[in-house]
């Protein structure tokens, strides 16, 4: 029951981090830290998988701007 209701919260605190309006410092870092997160939790690497979803979304961030400024 414990890990459901942990497993609920992240879940809405992704909700809640991808339905802010304004736009974070870091784009895509939050993003893929959500579903690094939860991935790696599955596993039992949360952390770890956190800092490589963040790392991956703020790389295909940087990316589709510097596609979108090349246009």
């Amino acid at each position: 029951m414990i890990r459901s209701a942990s497993l609920l919260a992240a879940g809405l605190l992704a909700l809640g981090a991808v339905a802010v309006p304004h736009q974070a410092e870091a784009k895509g870092c939050i993003k893929g830290a959500i579903v690094g997160g939860l991935a790696g939790k599955v596993v039992g690497h949360g952390k770890a998988g956190a800092a490589a979803g963040c790392a991956v979304g703020h790389h295909n961030a940087n990316k589709k701007a510097s596609q979108a400024q090349g246009q």
